[in-house]
C-alpha cells in the first residue's frame, strides 16, 4: 500500500513538473440542473490562425494554441527549429546514395523496398510499374497491386489504399427502409419525420406540408420543425430542441429559478455568468448595464470587469486577455525546449545543429563561441578524399562537405557519423506494435488484429464496427464507414450515458429525467429496468465483460457505484473525495477504473475496480473534462474537455499526456475509440466526428444534424477484448455477494451497508442503520461498515414520505405519505411492501410503533386526529379528535404507558396521555413555535424536542419539568430527531444535511450526510428494544377487540373499532354498528357511525373491487349492504362487516344510478339510466322483474315507501320530472315536472309525511307533501347535492363540488354541518338505524297468496310474474317460462325476450361457459338449447335454466356457423365454414356423418323442414347461393344463385311454406317459395342484417351495424320496429313456440326402424350409418320394415344384392353430391353392415306409370338445357357489366374474441360483380325494357308492356279465389335451373292444397310467354311464330316452361 502510495505521489510530481502548457482563457465552472437532467454550460471559442511575416515560416500551431514563427532559410535543413518537426515534414533531401531509391517525393528507401507491396515513399512511387504480385485464392487483388483479405472487400474500409476495394454496388433496401439519394438506407418511418436522416438530407425533401404537422401529446412541446419533446423542457432555458425554438416566446411563463438570470430572450443562464465578461444569453443580455463586480469569492475580477478563477491568478497566462490577472506577479520559469533543441540566454529555443554554425542564431550570441566551446571548421576536404570523412552518405554545398545518411539513419552532432533512427520513438509509425532494426523498423498486431498491406495499420478481425450513440429521445447505431444509420430503442426521455455487453448482446443506458438505468437486448427487445433508485444524476456507465459488472458515476450523489448486470447486489464503491463524476471507462484485464470529475477541482482519476489504490493521473489544465475511453490495443486513454476545446490523450498511468486536437472543438461530449481513430459528439454542433488518432488530422463529420447526440460507444467485439482473466473464475471467487477483480486478484466484497463476516462472505441482515426519509425516496446509513453511505431502499410508489418507525422484531419499517395519504410498511430491505392504511387520511405526520402490543399510533394534523390499530392496520379507532390543532410528530413509551405528541398550531404544545388516551395533559406550552421533532430518552427518562421556529434542540422530564435548551446555534431548519445510545441525530431542511450531537452536552457536533433535499424523519434501527410484560400480553387483556397499554395503576384498557361502542363490561365491542351512515364512493363504500361522539368514516372490507359504485342500499334486517357498479355492470351485496360479498344482478344492466331495498317486504328495487327501466327483484336477485319500461328517459333516485304501498322515482332526462307509482309500477302519476334540472337525491320522510329531493341544477334541496304538493325549498344554495337520505331529525347529502358530506335539519334546513370532507367521488348515501322496527310485511302471510312475486300496492298487494312471463287467468300463479319467446345470441351470452308480453326485456339464459356463441337452435321435445362456440370449436346444449350443459360434438370442428335440429328425428345438422363441410348426427352427437362435402364455398346458414323432408343453406363463397336436399344430402339443387351478396341468415316460414333469407351485402330480406321460385324482397334497405327467424306475422333478425333486433311485417315488409337496441356482438336468433316444431314423418316413430340414422325424404325415408362404426352394428336390412324393398346404391356400379333383397329401379333423381357410403371395407364382415347401405320406402310397389312419362321429360328436359347452353356461351361477354366498382364491403369474420363487430372494405374477384345487382342508381339504366314487378306476392319477369296490361286482368277476375302462380326465373347455370315434368308431377301432389282453380279464366289471358333469361341479361323480342309457353291443365295456370329463344 505505501508502495503504490509513493509511486502515486511520483507520477502526480513528474506530471505537474510536465505539464506546464500554456492555457487558453476559461471560465468557472457551473452546473445547470433541469429537473434531474445535467447540462454542461458551453463557451465556444473562436481560435485565430498563427501568421507570420513573409521572411519567416510558421511553425504548426500547439496543443494550447501558441505560435511559433522561425526564419523561413531553417526550414527543411534538418534540424527540428520548431519543437515539433513541423518545419521538417516532407522536405526533399539533395540526392539518395546508390543503395538506395529516390522516391518522388525526394525521400530516399532502401532499394529492396521497391515493389514489396508497402507503401514506403508515402506518395507509393516505390510501387509504380511494379509486375503484379499473384494474391491467394482467399485474397482480393488491390488496382495498385496490393493484396487483402477477400472479407476486407466492401466492408467500408480503405484496406487497399487507393479504395478499390470499396468500388461496391449500393446494397438493396429492404421493404422498411428508405433508401437516400447517396445510396444508405433508413429506416422508413424516419422519411419526412423533421429529422435529417439521410447524410445528404434527402429524407426531408418534398414532403407533404401536412407530414410535419405531427401532433404531440398534451404533455409534449413541439419544435419548430415538428420534433416533440416533454413539456417540462419548454421555456427551461436549455436548447432542447436544437434550433432554441424550445425557448422563444417564454414571457408568459414562469420566471427563472432563484439560482438563474432571465435572458431578454427568456432564456434562463446560471446567475453567476450575469457580467463575468463572456456573452452567455443568445441576445448578450448577461453582459448589459453591468456596472460592479459580480464576482464570487474564488474569483479573481479583471480590469475589464471580466471574472476568471482566483486560482489562474498568476499563473503565467492572461486569462483576462488584458494581462491583469498577470500584473504584480512574480516571474516563473519560462518551459524548456524540446529534446532535441537548444536553449538560448534570451530563452529562445533553436534547432540543436544551429550552435557553432559561425552564425548567431539567438540573436544574444550565446549559441556561438566564447559562449560555446566551439571547434573551428574546417573548410578543407571533398567527397572524393575518405568519403569527406562521412560514415555514409557524403555531398559537396557550397564548397563545403556535407555528410548525409541513408534511410533509416540519422546524422550525428559530429556531423560525420550516421546513428540509427528509432522509427518506433515516434508516434504513430506503427498503428499498435513497433521493434526497430538497424536502419528499419517491423510493424505488429495485438491479438485479434491483423496488419494492413500498408504494413503499418492495424485491422481488427471480425464484423463491422457500429457506432451506438444515445442521442437524449433515442439509441441509435450508425456504420462509420458508410451511410447506414438505424434506430435501436426510441421513446426515451433523456438517454445519456450507455455501453454494451458484447458476449451477452445487452445494451445498458442511463436515463437522467427517470433517474433509471436500462438496459435491453441489442435488438431493442426486452427492456428492462436495472436500478431504478438513489439515483440523481447518472451520467457515466461502463460494462466489465470479463466479470459481468455494471459500474456508473452519478454526479448528483458523488458517488461511483457497481453491481451486477441485474442490478442485484449494489455497493457504493468510491465516495470520499468526489465532486462531480462523469465519464467512467474500465480496463478488466489490467482490473482498473477509470473516470473524470468536473467538480471544483476537475481530474481524471483511476484505481482497482474493488476501489482500492486509488490515484489522480491529472488534475491541469482540466476544465470539463467530459468524454473518457481507453485504447485497448494501444493502452493509451483519450479524452475531451469540452471548455478547453480539445482532444487529449495520454498513457493509462497518465505519463506521456498530449493534446490530439485543440481546434474546431466546440463542445466535445463523449468519445470512443477504434482501430487508428478517435470518434466524438459534439453538443454544439448536433454531430459525430472522427480523426485520426495519433495525429488528429483527417477529421471528418459522420453524422450530423442529430436531436442531441450523448454518449458513443464502438459496438464491435475487439472493444471487449476475450483476452483477459476472470480474476473471480466460475464461483464468483468464492464470494456470498460481489466479487471485485483488483491489480492481481479480486476482493470480495459486500453491498452498500452490509459487513463482511469472513474474508469471503458478508452479513445477511444489518444491525443498525439509521433510517430516514427524504420525501420521494427512503434511505438508509448502515452503522455496520465504515464508509456511512446512505443507501436508498427499493420501494414502490414513495410520493411524499414524512414520518417513520421501526418495529425490529417483525423487520417491517414504517412510514407515512402525505401525497397518497397513506400510511406504508415493508421489511427493511424492500420486500413484502403493502399499505397499511389509506383511507380516512389527510395528512398523516406522524408515527409511533408500540413494539410491545404491535399497535400502530399516528396522527394527523388534516383531521385533527390521534388514532391507534393494530400494527398491519386493521381494528383502527380514533383515540383523541378533541382541541388538537394541527398535530405533528408523535412517540410511545410502552414501558410507562405514556404517548406524547406535538401540536403546531395556533398555540403550539407538547402534550402526553396514556397510550389510551387517558389522563391527558399539556406538559410544554411556552416558548414553542414549530415543535417538529420528537424523541424519547428511556435510560434517562427524558424528553427530547426540535423547535424550526426556535431554531433549538431541547429536552426535559416527562412532565415537561427541568427544560434545557441542548442545542441553540446553526441549527436552520431541525426536522426529524431520534436517539441512540449517547448520541442524538437530526435532519435539518435548510441545510440538507443529517447530523449528530452528544446527548447530554451537545458537544461533538458531526455532518454525516449532506447535500440531501427534502430531509423529513429520522430513526435509528437496531434490535434490541426494550421489553416488557404487559397485561395486554395475556389473553389480549380481556379484550374482544383493541387492548391499549395505560399508565399505572391501571396498566391496560379495551377499546373497539371505529364507530362500535364498547358494553357495559368494559371488555366487549357491540357487533357494529347500531346507527350510521352509509355511502358510495366510486371504488368504495363507507359508514360514518351515529353512536359515537365524533364523526369518522370507516371503509366496507370487501374482497371483491370496485369500479364505479353508485347507487346503494340496506337491508337493516340482515345487516347487508346493497350496491351498484355501472362500470362492471353488477349489484352486489355483502354483509356490514364486509364478509360474504357475492353478486345478485349480473346481467342486463348499463348504468344503474339508483337503488332501493325494500326491508319490509324483501324485495329491491333499482333504476337503470342505460336501459330506461325500472326493476324490481327477491334480494338475491331472483324473480326478476321489469316494472316499468315506457316513458322514461333517464331515471335515477328511487325511494320506497312500503306501508303506502308506493315507489318514487327522480328522472333527470330532457323533461325531468319526479314521479310515483304504485310497487307493483302501476297507476304510474308524474308528481312534479316544473323547475327540476337534475333532480339527484330522492328521500321519504314517513314520519314528517314529506318526500325530500336535491336538485344539482338549481342547487337546491326541496321538499313537498307525498302527493306533490305544499313544494317548499329546504336549503338553498347548495353546490352539487347527489345523494339524500334522512333519520330522526336531519337529512344527509353528499356532495360532488364540495367533496362532503352535509347534514342540516329537516324540517327547516338549518344548522348546516360538515360531517366528513376531502371525499372525492361521493356519490349516494343512506342513512341506518338498525333499532329502529320495520313495520308490518303485506305480503308476509304466505306470500301474499302468489305462487312467484308479491308487490305491495297502495289498498293490498297484487301477485306478479318474473319478466316476460304472464300472469294466469288466477292472478296469482305464473308459469316457469314464456310460451312463446325469441332466443339470440350475443358471443358471451344467450339471452331470451319473451313474446307474451309487451315490454320486450331480454333476460339472460345462464348458460355456463360462453365463449363465442354464433349459431342457435332449440329442441323444444326435451326443452334443450343447442349451440356452436368457435372459440372452444364445440357444439352444446343445456337446459335453459343452465343445467345440464353437455358438449356433443368436440372433435373435428373448425368454424360451425350453422346450425339446425331435427325435432322429429333427433338429428342435428350444422354447417363447417372451415372445413366446408356439412354433417349430420344425432342430437347425443352420436352417429356422425358428412352428408355433403363438395362444391360448397361458405356454407352458413341451415334450416331443415322435417315433415318435408327437405334441408337448406345458405353459401356466401365466391359464388353466393341458397341450396336445397333432402335430409339425407340426396337431390341437392341451386334454389337461387342470382343477385346474392352475403346470404347470411335463412329461416324457413312452415305456415306459408316460404324461405326467408337475410343479404348483408345487398342489405335486404328477401323470401321464395320452397323452390327458389316466386322470389320477393320484403325490405331494403337493411344495414348489416345477420340471422333471422319468423313467428307469426313477424320476421325478426340481428343487426351488426344498427346493434340491434328489429322486425317486421313478414307479408307486406312494413311495421317495422326495433325490439331491441344496444347490443354488441348480436349474432343467431330463434323462436321457441309451441306451434314452430310441429308436424311429423316416417322417422318420427322409433327412429323409422333405423339402427343409426334416419332421414325422412318427401314420401319415404333412408337409413344410414355413421361415418365412423361404433359398438353397435348398423344394419339398413328391409326385414326390420314391413313391405319396404331397398333399392341399391345411387351409384352407377354394379353391386351384388344381398340373396332376401329384390333389386328395383331407382325412384329418386341421381343423387347430387357424395353418395351415402357408411360401410367401410374393415366392417363388411361385422353382422348387419351391408354394402348396400341406404333402404329407401316407396308408397307403392311396381313400377308406376309417372316414371316412364317422367323418363321422357327428362330426356326432353336436358336436351332444352344443352339448347340453353349455346345460347349462354354465344352471349356470356354481355354479363359483366364493367361499370360496376369493385369496392366492397367484406362479411365481417366473427371468429373473434372481442364483441366489436368490424365492418371494413375489400375488394372481391371480377366474377363477384357478375353475381350481383348494383346496389346504386336506377335498375332500369341498364336493362333496357326489363320490368321487375310485384303483384299480389307473384314475381313475374317480362319484356313487354303487352304481357303486362294483361296480367293486370287477373285481379278482377280472381273472383276472391287464392291464385297460386308461379313464374320461373331461368338460371342458365347446368346444375338445376328450371322443372322437368317429374319435379312438376312432384310439384303437384304436394301444392294441391295450396293452390285453387282459377275456372273464370280464358285461355287468352293466361298466354303470357315465358323467355329464357338470366337475371342480368336483357331479353331479346319473342319470336312471331313461337308456340305458347304455358303449360296448363284443367284452367290451372302452374308454370311457365322455358323455351329457348335464337339471337335476332
Amino acid at each position: 500500500m505505501q508502495v503504490s502510495v509513493v509511486l502515486c505521489s511520483m507520477i502526480t510530481f513528474f506530471l505537474r513538473s510536465q505539464a506546464t502548457f500554456p492555457k487558453i482563457s476559461l471560465k468557472g465552472l457551473i452546473r445547470k440542473g433541469k429537473g434531474t437532467t445535467s447540462t454542461l454550460k458551453e463557451s465556444v471559442l473562436g481560435s485565430a490562425e498563427c501568421s507570420c511575416g513573409r521572411s519567416h515560416f510558421t511553425c504548426a500551431v500547439s496543443a494550447f494554441g501558441e505560435c511559433t514563427c522561425i526564419p523561413a532559410q531553417w526550414q527543411c535543413d534538418g534540424d527540428n527549429d520548431c519543437g515539433d518537426h513541423s518545419d521538417e515534414d516532407g522536405c526533399m533531401l539533395p540526392t539518395c546514395s546508390p543503395l538506395d531509391f529516390h522516391c518522388d517525393n525526394g525521400k530516399c528507401i532502401r532499394r529492396s523496398w521497391v515493389c514489396d507491396g508497402d507503401n514506403d515513399c508515402e506518395d507509393d512511387s516505390d510501387e509504380q510499374d511494379c509486375p503484379p504480385r499473384e494474391c491467394e485464392e482467399d485474397e482480393f487483388h488491390c488496382q495498385n497491386g496490393y493484396c487483402i483479405r477477400s472479407l476486407w472487400h466492401c466492408d467500408g474500409d480503405n484496406d487497399c489504399g487507393d479504395n478499390s476495394d470499396e468500388q461496391c454496388d449500393m446494397r438493396k433496401c429492404s421493404d422498411k427502409e428508405f433508401r437516400c439519394t447517396d445510396g444508405s438506407c433508413i429506416a422508413e418511418h424516419w422519411y419526412c419525420d423533421g429529422d435529417t436522416d439521410c447524410k445528404d438530407g434527402s429524407d426531408e425533401e418534398n414532403c407533404p406540408s401536412d407530414v410535419m404537422t405531427a401532433t404531440c401529446s398534451v404533455e409534449e412541446f413541439q419544435c419548430a420543425y415538428g420534433r416533440c419533446i416533454l413539456d417540462i423542457y419548454h421555456c427551461d432555458g436549455d436548447d432542447d430542441c436544437g434550433d432554441w425554438s424550445d425557448e422563444s416566446d417564454c414571457s408568459s411563463h414562469q420566471p427563472c429559478r432563484s439560482v438563474e438570470f432571465m435572458c431578454s430572450s427568456g432564456m434562463c443562464i446560471n446567475a453567476g455568468w450575469r457580467c463575468d465578461g463572456e456573452f452567455d444569453c443568445d441576445d448578450q443580455s448577461d453582459e448589459k448595464n453591468c456596472t460592479s463586480s459580480m464576482c464570487t469569492a474564488d474569483q479573481f475580477r479583471c480590469a475589464s470587469g471580466r471574472c476568471v478563477r482566483l486560482s489562474w491568478r498568476c499563473d503565467g497566462e492572461d486569462d483576462c486577455s488584458d494581462g491583469s490577472d498577470e500584473d504584480d506577479c512574480e516571474k516563473t520559469d519560462t518551459p524548456p525546449c524540446a529534446p532535441d533543441q537548444f536553449l538560448c540566454g534570451n530563452g529562445r529555443c533553436i534547432g540543436q545543429r544551429k550552435v557553432c554554425n559561425e552564425v548567431s542564431d539567438c540573436g544574444d550570441g550565446t549559441d556561438e563561441h566564447p559562449h560555446q566551446d566551439c571547434r573551428p571548421r574546417s573548410s578543407e576536404g571533398n567527397c572524393n578524399l575518405n568519403n569527406g570523412g562521412c560514415s555514409q552518405k557524403c555531398q559537396m554545398a557550397r564548397g563545403l562537405v556535407q555528410c548525409t545518411c541513408h534511410t533509416g539513419y540519422r546524422l550525428m552532432e559530429d556531423g560525420r557519423a550516421c546513428q540509427d533512427v528509432d522509427e518506433c520513438a515516434e508516434e504513430g509509425y506503427c498503428s499498435q506494435g513497433c521493434t526497430n532494426t538497424e536502419g528499419g523498423f517491423q510493424c505488429w498486431c495485438v491479438q485479434g488484429y491483423e496488419l494492413r498491406p500498408d504494413k503499418r495499420s492495424c485491422k481488427a478481425l471480425g464484423p463491422e464496427p457500429v457506432l451506438l450513440f444515445a442521442n437524449r429521445i433515442d439509441i441509435r447505431q450508425v456504420l462509420p464507414h458508410r451511410s447506414e444509420y438505424t434506430l435501436l430503442l426510441n421513446n426515451l426521455e433523456n438517454a445519456i450515458a450507455l455501453d454494451f455487453h458484447h458476449d451477452q448482446e445487452l445494451v445498458f443506458w442511463s436515463d437522467v429525467t427517470l433517474d433509471r438505468i436500462m438496459k435491453a437486448n441489442l435488438n431493442g427487445s426486452n427492456v428492462e429496468e436495472v436500478v431504478s433508485t438513489g439515483l440523481e444524476s447518472p451520467g457515466g456507465l461502463a460494462i466489465d465483460w470479463i466479470h459481468d459488472k455494471l459500474y456508473w458515476t452519478d454526479s448528483g450523489t458523488s458517488r461511483i457505484e457497481v453491481a451486477n448486470l441485474d442490478g442485484t447486489h449494489r455497493k457504493v464503491l468510491l465516495w470520499q473525495s468526489m465532486e462531480k463524476p462523469r465519464a467512467v471507462a474500465l480496463h478488466p484485464i489490467e482490473g482498473k477504473i477509470y473516470w473524470t470529475d468536473w467538480g471544483n477541482t476537475p481530474r481524471i482519476e483511476y484505481a482497482n475496480m474493488d476501489g482500492s489504490n486509488r490515484c489522480i493521473i491529472a488534475d491541469t489544465h482540466l476544465f470539463w473534462p467530459n468524454g473518457l475511453t481507453i485504447d485497448y490495443a494501444g493502452h493509451r486513454m483519450y479524452w475531451v474537455d469540452a471548455k478547453h476545446h480539445v482532444i487529449e490523450r495520454a498513457d493509462l498511468d497518465g505519463r506521456n499526456r498530449k493534446a490530439v486536437i485543440s481546434q474546431g472543438l466546440p463542445h466535445p461530449f463523449a468519445i470512443t475509440v477504434f482501430e487508428d481513430s478517435l470518434y466524438w459528439t459534439d453538443w454544439h454542433t448536433k454531430s459525430i466526428n472522427s480523426a485520426n488518432k495519433f495525429t488528429g488530422k483527417n477529421q471528418e463529420i459522420i453524422r450530423n444534424k442529430l436531436h442531441f447526440p450523448m454518449d458513443i460507444h464502438t459496438l464491435h467485439p475487439q472493444r471487449q477484448p476475450a483476452g483477459g482473466r476472470n480474476r473471480c473464475g466460475t464461483n464468483n471467487g468464492g464470494c456470498s455477494h460481489l466479487c471485485l477483480p483488483g491489480n492481481k486478484t479480486y476482493t470480495c466484497d459486500c453491498p452498500t451497508g452490509f459487513k463482511k463476516v469472513d474474508q469471503h462472505n458478508c452479513a445477511l441482515s444489518l444491525d443498525k442503520f439509521l433510517l430516514f426519509a427524504r420525501r420521494t425516496d427512503i434511505r438508509r446509513i448502515s452503522f455496520d461498515t465504515e464508509d456511512m453511505s446512505d443507501d436508498v431502499i427499493p420501494l414502490a410508489n414513495v410520493r411524499n414520505a414524512v414520518a417513520l418507525d421501526w418495529h425490529a422484531e417483525e423487520g417491517f419499517i414504517y412510514w407515512t405519505d402525505v401525497t397518497t395519504d397513506s400510511i406504508n410498511r415493508a421489511q427493511w430491505d424492500g420486500s413484502r411492501q403493502e399499505v397499511v392504511v389509506d383511507t380516512s387520511l389527510e395528512s398523516p405526520a406522524g408515527l409511533a410503533i408500540d413494539w410491545v402490543t404491535n399497535k400502530l399510533y399516528w396522527t394527523d394534523a388534516g383531521t385533527d386526529r390521534i388514532e391507534v390499530s393494530n400494527a398491519d392496520g386493521s381494528m383502527r379507532t380514533v383515540l383523541i379528535w378533541e382541541n388538537l390543532d394541527r398535530p405533528r410528530d408523535i412517540v410511545v413509551d410502552p414501558i410507562g404507558g405514556y404517548m406524547y405528541w406535538t401540536d403546531w398550531g395556533v398555540s403550539p404544545k407538547i402534550e402526553q396521555a396514556g397510550m389510551d388516551a387517558s389522563s391527558r395533559i399539556v406538559i410544554i406550552s411556552s416558548n414553542l413555535t414549530w415543535p417538529n421533532g420528537l424523541a424519547i430518552d428511556y435510560q434517562t427518562q427524558r424528553l427530547y424536542w426540535a423547535d424550526a421556529g426556535m431554531k433549538t434542540i431541547e429536552f426535559g422530564n416527562f412532565d415537561g419539568s427541568d427544560r434545557q435548551v441542548l442545542i441553540g446555534s446553526q441549527l436552520p431548519h431541525p426536522f426529524g430527531l431520534t436517539l441512540h445510545e449517547e448520541k442524538l441525530y437530526w435532519t435539518d431542511w435548510q441545510s440538507k444535511s443529517i447530523q449528530s450531537a452528544n446527548k447530554m452536552t451537545g458537544l461533538g457536533r458531526q455532518t454525516l450526510a449532506e447535500n440531501l433535499e427534502n430531509l423529513m424523519d429520522i430513526h435509528m434501527f437496531h434490535r434490541y428494544r426494550t421489553t416488557v410484560r404487559t397485561p395486554c400480553a395475556v389473553d389480549n387483556g380481556g379484550c374482544s377487540h383493541l387492548c391499549l397499554l395505560a399508565p399505572p395503576p391501571k396498566g391496560s384498557s379495551c377499546t373497539c373499532p371505529t364507530g362500535i361502542n364498547l358494553q357495559l363490561d368494559g371488555k366487549t365491542c357491540a357487533h357494529g354498528m347500531s346507527s350510521f351512515l352509509i355511502f358510495a364512493r366510486r371504488t368504495d363504500i363507507r359508514m360514518v357511525s351515529l353512536d359515537i361522539p365524533y364523526f369518522s368514516d370507516v371503509v366496507l372490507a370487501v374482497n371483491g373491487s370496485m369500479k364505479n359504485t353508485i347507487a346503494i342500499g340496506v337491508d337493516p334486517k340482515e345487516g347487508k349492504v346493497y350496491w351498484s357498479d355501472s362500470t362492471l355492470k353488477k349489484v352486489s351485496r355483502a354483509n356490514i362487516n364486509g364478509t360474504a360479498q357475492e353478486d345478485i344482478i349480473a346481467t342486463g344492466l348499463i348504468t344503474t344510478d339508483g337503488l332501493a331495498v325494500d326491508a319490509v317486504g324483501r324485495k329491491i328495487y333499482w333504476t337503470d339510466t342505460g336501459t330506461n327501466r325500472i326493476e324490481v327483484a327477491n334480494l338475491d336477485g331472483s324473480m326478476r322483474k321489469v316494472l316499468i319500461w315506457q316513458n322514461l328517459d333517464s331515471p335515477r333516485a328511487i325511494a320506497l315507501y312500503h306501508e303506502m304501498g308506493y315507489m318514487y322515482w327522480t328522472d333527470w332526462g330532457e323533461h325531468a320530472k319526479l314521479e310515483r307509482s304504485a310497487m307493483d309500477g302501476l297507476d304510474r302519476l308524474v308528481l312534479i315536472s316544473n323547475n327540476l334540472g337534475w333532480p339527484n337525491g330522492l328521500a321519504i320522510d314517513s314520519a314528517g309525511s314529506q318526500l325530500l329531493w336535491a336538485d344539482a341544477h338549481t342547487e337546491r334541496i326541496e321538499a313537498a307533501d307525498l302527493n306533490g304538493l305544499n313544494r317548499r325549498t329546504l336549503v338553498s344554495p347548495v353546490q352539487h347535492p347527489y345523494g339524500l337520505t334522512i333519520l330522526g331529525p336531519h337529512i344527509y347529502w353528499t356532495d360532488w363540488q364540495s367533496r362532503s358530506i352535509q347534514r342540516a335539519d329537516k324540517t327547516t334546513g338549518a344548522n348546516t354541518i360538515t360531517v366528513c370532507s376531502n371525499l372525492p367521488g361521493l356519490m349516494d348515501i343512506q342513512a341506518v338505524d338498525r333499532e329502529k322496527p320495520l313495520g308490518f310485511n303485506k305480503c308476509g302471510r304466505r306470500n301474499g297468496g302468489c305462487s312467484h312475486m308479491c308487490l305491495p300496492r297502495p289498498n293490498g298487494t297484487s301477485c306478479a310474474c318474473p319478466t316476460g312471463i304472464l300472469l294466469k287467468g288466477d292472478a296469482r300463479s305464473c308459469d316457469d317460462s314464456p310460451e312463446t319467446y325469441l332466443l339470440f345470441s350475443n358471443r358471451v351470452s344467450v339471452r331470451r325476450i319473451s313474446l307474451d308480453t309487451n315490454d320486450h326485456t331480454d333476460v339472460h339464459v345462464p348458460v355456463p361457459e360462453l365463449h363465442n356463441v354464433i349459431s342457435l337452435d332449440y329442441d323444444s321435445v326435451d326443452g334443450k338449447l343447442y349451440y356452436t362456440d368457435v372459440s372452444l370449436d364445440v357444439i352444446r346444449r343445456a337446459n335453459l335454466d343452465g343445467t345440464g350443459m353437455e358438449t356433443v360434438i368436440s372433435q373435428g370442428l373448425k368454424t360451425t356457423d350453422g346450425l339446425a335440429v331435427d325435432w322429429v328425428t333427433r338429428n342435428m345438422y350444422w354447417t363447417d365454414t372451415g372445413r366446408n363441410t356439412i354433417e349430420v348426427a344425432r342430437l347425443d352427437g352420436t352417429s356422425r356423418k358428412v352428408l355433403v362435402n363438395n362444391s360448397l364455398d361458405e356454407p352458413r346458414a341451415i334450416a331443415v323442414f322435417p315433415s318435408k323432408g327437405y334441408l337448406f343453406w345458405t353459401d356466401w363463397g365466391h359464388i353466393a347461393k341458397i341450396e336445397r336436399a333432402h335430409l339425407d344430402g340426396s337431390d341437392r339443387k341451386v334454389l337461387i344463385n342470382t343477385d346474392l351478396g352475403w346470404p347470411n341468415g335463412l329461416t324457413l316460414d312452415y305456415d306459408t311454406r316460404r324461405i326467408f333469407w337475410v343479404d348483408a351485402h345487398l342489405d335486404r330480406i328477401e323470401s321464395s317459395d320452397l323452390n327458389g321460385k316466386l322470389r320477393q324482397i320484403l325490405i331494403s334497405p337493411v344495414s348489416h342484417p345477420f340471422a333471422l327467424t319468423q313467428q307469426d306475422r313477424w320476421i325478426y333478425w340481428t343487426d351488426w351495424q344498427t346493434k340491434s333486433i328489429q322486425r317486421v311485417d313478414k307479408h307486406t315488409g312494413r311495421s317495422k320496429e326495433t325490439v331491441l337496441a344496444n347490443v354488441e356482438g348480436l349474432m343467431d336468433i330463434i323462436v321457441v313456440s309451441p306451434q314452430r316444431q310441429s308436424g311429423t314423418n316416417h322417422c318420427g316413430v322409433n327412429n323409422g326402424g333405423c339402427t343409426h340414422l334416419c332421414f325422412a325424404k318427401t314420401n319415404s325415408f333412408v337409413c344410414a350409418c355413421p361415418d365412423e362404426p361404433d359398438s353397435r352394428p348398423c344394419s339398413t336390412s328391409e326385414f326390420l320394415f314391413s313391405g319396404y324393398v331397398p333399392t341399391s346404391p345411387d351409384i352407377e356400379t354394379t353391386s351384388t344384392a344381398a340373396p332376401n333383397k329384390v333389386p328395383k329401379a331407382p325412384t329418386d333423381t341421381p343423387q347430387q353430391g357424395p353418395p351415402l357410403i357408411n360401410c367401410t371395407d374393415k366392417s363388411l364382415s361385422v353382422e348387419g353392415c351391408l354394402q348396400s347401405n341406404v333402404v329407401t320406402a316407396p308408397h307403392g310397389e311396381g313400377l308406376h306409370i309417372s316414371y316412364v312419362i317422367g323418363g321422357a321429360l327428362t330426356i326432353l328436359a336436358i336436351l332444352i338445357i344443352i339448347t340453353a347452353f349455346i345460347i349462354y356461351r354465344h352471349r356470356i361477354s354481355k354479363f359483366a357489366d364493367p361499370g360496376m366498382s369493385n369496392l366492397t364491403y367484406s362479411n365481417p369474420s366473427y371468429r373473434t374474441s372481442t364483441q366489436e363487430v368490424k365492418i371494413e372494405t375489400s375488394q372481391k374477384p371480377p366474377i363477384y360483380n357478375q353475381l350481383r345487382y348494383k346496389k346504386e342508381g336506377d335498375w332500369d339504366s341498364g336493362y333496357t325494357k326489363e320490368k321487375i314487378r310485384i303483384v299480389e306476392g307473384v314475381c313475374l319477369l317480362s319484356n313487354e308492356e303487352l304481357y303486362w296490361e294483361d296480367l293486370k286482368q287477373l285481379k278482377p277476375s280472381r273472383g276472391g279465389l287464392h291464385t297460386c302462380m308461379r313464374t320461373d326465373t331461368v338460371s342458365l347455370q347446368a346444375s338445376s335451373a328450371s322443372l322437368d315434368d317429374g319435379e312438376t308431377e312432384q310439384l303437384l301432389q304436394e301444392e294441391r292444397s295450396e293452390c285453387s282453380s282459377i275456372n273464370t279464366l280464358t285461355p287468352a289471358i293466361i298466354t303470357p310467354q315465358c323467355h329464357p333469361q338470366h337475371s342480368l341479361t336483357p331479353a331479346g323480342p319473342p319470336r312471331a311464330n313461337s308456340p305458347p309457353r304455358a303449360r296448363c291443365k284443367g284452367g290451372l295456370l302452374l308454370h311457365c316452361l322455358p323455351t329457348p329463344t335464337l339471337p335476332p
